[in-house]
């Protein structure tokens, strides 16, 4: 049994603006380098701490007024949050004309947060943007300030010539500066192009090696990947049962490939013992969320009644409680 890999770089998607996560937002720098000099009352860390305290506790209308005072002294960070906050709705009526004014003032301070959400905006025609030439000009400019999205975005962009002209090699230099930075979409990403060998050298070692970190860093799609790398033992030492321990991670996480993948070990007992009822189970949770399998339809109608049972109802519980994959 050897399984190819999902190869699923056609699905990449822009990644959401930085501070519309619904993670912790890192805090954007007090004062960026490029920004112009700010008037002699300068906000207090004390007030940064407040404002984006403020924020990250939920308490939204106190990180508005917060960030409005700040904003009055050219604090181009608070001006990011002020759209942030008007994006979302969060403390203030949700407006996309106000979010819009207040990242193009923090974009003009320099802050690469607002940069990047401008040019989201601009992507997703909000706020009365719309020119994808404005937005790669943004990203571009924010990728040069050290932001990890916008170079990530910016990569895909050249990676499938949308808005730009197509250039893999200008991708894989864009994801390797994100993935340096940690981000698992990136390395991901990165990972991808080294084993097709598309704009860098064609190589499985380092492949593997960045979808073990993308692993790590919770991307679902790296975990499936690097556990067929695992399972093949290409690129990286062969051990099916750490294989298989990620399939059932990435099963867990709602990955359907993954789910079909480990009903097929459990069917095999390669990986881990095999266990009739674990495999039908897993085979009917993948099959419900479309990744059909005609060789595990035959091994499920093949086991005894109760072995079907009661893969049905553990099948059915678990489903029950199915929340959406996160990458």
């Amino acid at each position: 049994m050897k399984w190819m890999g999902v190869g699923l770089l056609a699905a990449f998607a822009l990644a959401a603006p930085v501070l519309a996560q619904p993670a912790k937002v890192p805090l954007p720098p007090e004062q960026p380098a490029s920004a112009p000099a700010a008037p002699a009352a300068q906000p207090t860390s004390a007030d940064v701490d407040l404002a984006y305290g403020a924020y990250e506790r939920g308490f939204y209308l106190t990180a508005f007024n917060e960030a409005t005072k700040r904003a009055a002294q050219n604090d181009a960070a608070a001006m990011t949050l002020l759209g942030e906050l008007y994006a979302q709705g969060l403390g203030v009526g949700q407006d996309d004309k106000k979010a819009a004014q207040w990242y193009k003032l923090g974009a003009e301070h320099g802050d690469p947060n607002a940069m990047f959400s401008l040019a989201m905006f601009n992507i997703a025609q909000r706020g009365g943007l719309s020119s994808r030439a404005d937005a790669v000009k943004l990203l571009e400019e924010a990728t040069k300030l050290g932001h990890i999205l916008a170079a990530y975005d910016l990569g895909l962009l050249y990676l499938q010539g949308r808005d730009v002209p197509q250039d893999f090699g200008r991708a894989a230099a864009l994801f390797t500066d994100a993935a340096q930075a940690g981000s698992p979409e990136a390395q991901y990403a990165l990972a991808t192009m080294y084993k097709e060998g598309r704009g860098v050298e064609k190589d499985e070692q380092k492949a593997a090696s960045l979808l073990a970190k993308a692993s790590i860093g919770g991307n679902i799609d790296a975990m499936v990947e690097f556990a067929i790398a695992q399972f093949n033992g290409i690129g990286t030492a062969k051990n099916e049962a750490a294989s298989a321990q990620l399939f059932l991670k990435a099963a867990q996480r709602g990955s359907p490939i993954a789910q079909d993948r480990l009903s097929r070990i459990l069917m095999a007992g390669r990986g881990m013992p095999a266990n009739p009822t674990g495999a039908v189970k897993w085979h009917i949770i993948a099959k419900a969320a479309g990744a059909s399998d005609p060789d595990l339809d035959v091994y499920a109608a093949k086991q005894p009644q109760a072995v079907r049972d009661a893969a049905e109802k553990a099948a059915q519980k678990w489903m029950s409680t199915l929340t959406a994959p996160r990458s």
